[in-house]
């Protein structure tokens, strides 16, 4: 899984939400502070809407899969980064590492109309370089992670209409604090997954 994956250049995307930094690194990664308070989030318990988390998109066409690495290197609560899926302000994924309850956890919230949200801790990826690889095949988004190069775990399967025109890649944000600093250190796309359950 993940054959046939280039890397995008950063410059071939567009800013939906301008960071409050963004500062490129000698080995080619990208430092990306987004603003305190931004967040990602429609109604559900918390009764709220936020919409304002900076995200480097760029389309993703049915048949195509994204890859987005950081660096897992941040601990306040909700302090995250990952791959956002965006539509419209309605219908979006976001997936990645987020820290909740003092430690991460992968996961991902997935909206139409309102949000959800699903979660597993992950303290062991902590300090590392994490993968989060969407793929879009037909009527779905098929979500992956990883630490480093270990084997992918299954995050999430959501729908996605074939028609639906959406962008995606790296996204962050601090919805309770200023000063986060996202290293993103790759930004890939190629073929969608082949398959939902591939052989070992």
């Amino acid at each position: 899984m993940g054959d046939g994956q280039r890397p995008i250049d950063w410059a071939e995307g567009e800013w939906w939400n301008e960071p409050v930094l963004v500062e490129g690194g000698p080995a080619g990664d990208l430092l990306v502070q987004p603003a305190g308070g931004s967040d990602l989030w429609r109604h559900t318990s918390y009764g709220f809407v936020h919409d304002d988390a900076p995200a480097l998109l760029a389309p993703l066409p049915t048949g195509e899969a994204v890859e987005v690495s950081f660096v897992l290197d941040y601990g306040e609560q909700f302090d995250q980064a990952g791959v956002l899926v965006r539509v419209d302000e309605r219908n979006w994924v976001k997936a990645g590492v987020e820290v909740s309850d003092g430690q991460p956890q992968v996961g991902a919230v997935v909206t139409r109309e309102v949000s959800d949200w699903s979660v597993a801790p992950v303290p062991i990826w902590a300090g590392r370089e994490v993968t989060v690889r969407v793929s879009r095949d037909r009527d779905a988004l098929t979500v992956r992670a990883r630490a480093d190069d270990e084997q992918w775990r299954l995050v999430r399967l959501a729908p996605l209409a074939p028609q639906a025109v959406a962008v995606a890649g790296p996204y962050c944000c601090s919805p309770t604090r200023a000063g986060l600093r996202v290293r993103f250190t790759g930004w890939r796309r190629g073929p969608a997954d082949a398959e939902l359950h591939p052989q070992r």
